[in-house]
Parts: C-alpha cells; sequence; structure tokens
C-alpha cells in the first residue's frame, strides 16, 4: 500500500456519543498512520459535536484554538440535581417542579449572562496539585477549588417542556455548561441536571464541516488526509 502524506493542520471531528474525547484521537492516530495528534476542548461522553484535532505541526496552535469561544446546544432537566451535573451522575437530591413561568425562566437564564463566576466541578479535567479533578472525585475526595471567570455573550431558550428546557449558548473558554444547568437549576429552586449537549461551534470552525466518526472508521487515509484544514487555512479562517 502506498504510503500518503498526511499534512500537517487541524481536523474538525463531529463526535459521537459515548466516546471520550481520546477515543478520538486514538482512532485517527490508528487511521492516519500518525501519532503526533491532539484535541482542543475535552467534550465529556455524553456531548457530541464539533471537535478539533490537531495534527502534525498543527499541534503548535493547539492553545490558540482552546482559546476561542464555543457554541453549545444542550438540554437542561430540572427537579434532579446528579454528582457530576450531567445525567451520568448519581442523584444527589430529587425536588418537585413549580409551574414556572416562561418569563421565570427567561430570568433565571438572563442571570448567567455577560461576566460571572463559575465554580469547577469535581468531576472535570482541571487539575488540583497536578491530578484531575475527576480522578480525586472517584476517591471520594472533594477539594477547595477557585471560582473560574467567564463570559456568556447570548443564549436562546428554544423549548419549554417541564421539567426539560432546550437552549444555546455562545460561551468564552474554560465555561463548563453543566455547571450553568446546574445553576439555573439551583436558582429556579428545584435543582436541575444537563441531559444532553452537542458543540456546534468553536471560534469560526462550524460542526456542519465536520467529518464523522463513521467516516474517519470507513474512508480511505487518502479520503481523511484530504478533510484535513492546511494551517494557512486555519489561519484564514481564524481572521489571523
Amino acid at each position: 500500500m502506498l504510503s500518503v502524506a498526511i499534512p500537517d493542520g487541524v481536523l474538525l471531528v463531529d463526535k459521537a456519543e459515548g466516546m471520550t474525547s481520546h477515543d478520538v484521537v486514538a482512532l485517527a492516530r490508528r487511521q492516519l498512520g500518525i501519532r503526533k495528534i491532539g484535541h482542543c476542548g475535552t467534550l465529556d461522553p455524553i456531548a457530541t459535536g464539533l471537535l478539533l484535532l490537531t495534527i502534525g505541526r498543527g499541534t503548535k496552535v493547539q492553545d490558540l484554538l482552546m482559546s476561542e469561544d464555543k457554541e453549545y446546544v444542550g438540554t437542561l432537566t430540572l427537579g434532579t440535581a446528579t454528582s457530576t451535573q450531567d445525567r451520568e451522575g448519581q442523584v444527589v437530591e430529587t425536588r418537585p417542579v413549580p409551574q414556572l413561568s416562561d418569563a421565570e425562566i427567561r430570568a433565571a437564564f438572563e442571570k448567567f449572562r455577560g461576566d460571572f463566576y463559575q465554580m469547577p466541578p469535581m468531576v472535570s479535567a482541571k487539575k488540583h496539585g497536578g491530578v484531575p479533578l475527576y480522578k480525586l472525585a472517584r476517591q471520594g475526595k472533594v477539594v477547595e477549588r477557585e471560582p473560574r471567570f467567564v463570559h456568556v455573550y447570548r443564549h436562546t431558550i428554544d423549548r419549554i417542556a417541564l421539567p426539560e428546557i432546550d437552549f444555546s449558548v455562545l460561551c468564552s473558554k474554560g465555561f463548563y455548561v453543566r455547571t450553568y444547568a446546574h445553576d439555573i437549576g439551583q436558582l429556579l429552586g428545584c435543582g436541575a441536571h444537563l441531559k444532553s449537549l452537542r458543540r456546534t461551534q468553536s471560534g469560526r470552525f462550524d460542526v456542519g464541516n465536520a467529518i464523522s466518526i463513521e467516516q474517519i472508521k470507513e474512508l480511505p487515509r487518502e479520503k481523511i488526509a484530504q478533510r484535513i484544514l492546511s494551517l494557512p487555512q486555519v489561519s484564514r479562517m481564524r481572521g489571523a
């Protein structure tokens, strides 16, 4: 089999549910036959959508790409709080969901717009003393975390069918959407957790242009390589 030259750059991937971001990297390494692949902005296993893989010398722009704003669509479920703030965790509190008006729900979302501080969840990749918080959480440990300064540029409420609310949010880097869902639930007085999440944009990159996991598994190496954005293309798209 002829070897295929793999360009340096960025591959936009539409991550499937149930995979970790590392699973996606491992799959791409195997299919492309190249070790030097990184990813920008971890997506939890329950989340789907846009994951940027940096290929070869593309890893040098990883920090730049990770610093960009991101857009998500999601569904939160009121009335149940969990240990992970999403549907994967253990239920820690159940409360009845009051007959909330649309205006009350919109007011709660409005409280989390612009600049504010967000407490990173214990089940997260953020490190404490060099150890990811989720590893400490698995040991049953809870440690002090520093609140993180974040920004929500805009949000929409797309469907209200209590106990569920569909929403979208455009936010700064380092933003935890499951904490956003949890905090909105607390404000509404009944708790909440994140039921589903999909990343639709990261900076100027859109999930509509991403390659699917099935395509990575099934397409020949050269076809996958053709989908890699070159570093000059990435630079132009970022407006750099």
